[in-house]
């Protein structure tokens, strides 16, 4: 589930880099929030 979002939010950013949409900046976000959503991720798995 997880990697399914953050595949959504990269094709989302590349479209948005691809198209020079106006709410890129959004999309940026978008794409920090899911990259961090996937090191926390990847900590907490190695932990358990």
């Amino acid at each position: 589930m997880l990697y399914g979002i953050i595949l959504v939010l990269v094709v989302l950013w590349a479209l948005g880099l691809a198209t020079a949409y106006t709410l890129g900046g959004l999309i940026h976000l978008l794409l920090v929030v899911a990259l961090v959503m996937l090191v926390v991720n990847l900590f907490s798995r190695r932990r358990a």
